[in-house]
């Protein structure tokens, strides 16, 4: 080989060395680079792992609270069962003897009204009464006895009318529920939910009585499950009534007097689709958009700590919309009061 064929082959390996040199220099900046990528996608990946192991985690959490209020749902239902049961054997129980003194003073009214004629022939046919009988007469106080008598007689048969009436409200409210359906009159639960929460709806030192406006409409009994939904009739009753209670907060008894608070329940029957419509308003404090929004879920109260459980409108809405397949809706203005809307099926 000459010297010329040397220099172009060195040429040539030279250049081949630049090129390798090149390919070196690129392949490092490639290195370089696919280790930064590397590295950013180890980044995210770590990010990832830490985000959906705060998500897993949160989950846990998330399913033990759920577990821990289904487990509360059902000791609640469990002692609200228990309570049903035993508020309508206390309500049996108080029947029978309330029975057995109401069906008795028809009869004592009769024998007293008797006894007071016997005397009164008694002093007319022998108007001079000995001594020792006039003294009696005045130490007893006939006079008054002959007059209060009557009244009370009367006063204790308004007793037991009571008594019978609270008795067999809290009978149809306690009704214990079935797996299946059971014809049931939907005014018959409302007035006995209306009995029990009577005392609360009564004049105080505050305000006076809450009035209540019923417009029943008329229709048939309807398929429902009695017991839960007396439940929430309770719920949004005792409601209403908190709301104009609420509502009373810096005004004097004349003013709540002038303008009194009011609870108004109207029912209807809406033929054109075999549906009975509920609605229970009030003229209370109203609601907020932004709580009307949260009012249905579970544990969401505005109540103070003691005073609500956050389960009553959850509770109710489930009763209606899931169990009876109805409808629930609220209208409200703040400072005007609210409005409850309930659809059920007849069947």
């Amino acid at each position: 080989m000459e010297i010329g064929d040397y220099q172009r082959e060195i040429k040539e390996l030279k250049k081949a060395k630049r090129i390798i040199q090149k390919q070196l220099e690129r392949s490092e900046s490639d290195r370089i680079k696919l280790e930064d990528i590397n590295k950013k996608k180890e980044s995210l990946l770590r990010t990832v792992i830490e985000e959906l192991k705060e998500y897993q985690n949160s989950l846990e959490e998330r399913s033990q609270e759920l577990e821990m209020m289904l487990l509360n749902l059902q000791i609640m239902q469990n002692k609200m069962s228990s309570l049903g049961n035993l508020v309508a054997d206390v309500a049996h129980e108080i029947n029978n003897p309330v029975s057995f003194i109401a069906g008795n003073l028809t009869p004592a009214q009769e024998y007293i009204e008797n006894l007071l004629h016997l005397i009164n022939l008694y002093q007319q046919t022998y108007p001079k009464a000995s001594q020792q009988i006039q003294k009696t007469i005045e130490v007893i106080e006939l006079e008054y006895i002959r007059e209060d008598l009557p009244k009370l007689i009367s006063s204790m048969k308004e007793g037991t009318d009571r008594i019978c009436s609270i008795s067999d409200s809290l009978r149809i409210f306690s009704r214990a529920d079935t797996e299946q359906k059971l014809l049931f009159n939907i005014h018959e639960g409302i007035d006995s939910t209306l009995m029990i929460l009577k005392h609360r709806l009564k004049a105080n030192k505050i305000r006076p009585d809450i009035q209540v406006v019923k417009d029943y409409g008329e229709f048939p009994l309807i398929k429902c499950f009695p017991g839960q939904l007396n439940q929430v009739f309770m719920n949004l009753l005792a409601n209403a009534i908190d709301a104009v209670e609420e509502s009373n907060s810096g005004l004097s008894f004349d003013k709540i007097k002038a303008n009194p608070n009011q609870i108004t329940i109207h029912t209807a029957l809406i033929e054109d689709i075999n549906h009975v419509l509920i609605r229970i308003q009030d003229n209370g404090v109203g609601i907020s958009a932004d709580v009307q929004q949260k009012m249905f879920e579970h544990l969401f109260t505005t109540k103070p700590v003691g005073k609500g459980t956050g389960l009553g409108l959850s509770i109710a809405y489930q009763i209606i919309i899931q169990k009876h397949r109805g409808t629930f809706k609220v209208n409200s203005v703040l400072g005007e009061g609210s409005e409850f809307i309930i659809t059920i099926p007849i069947y």
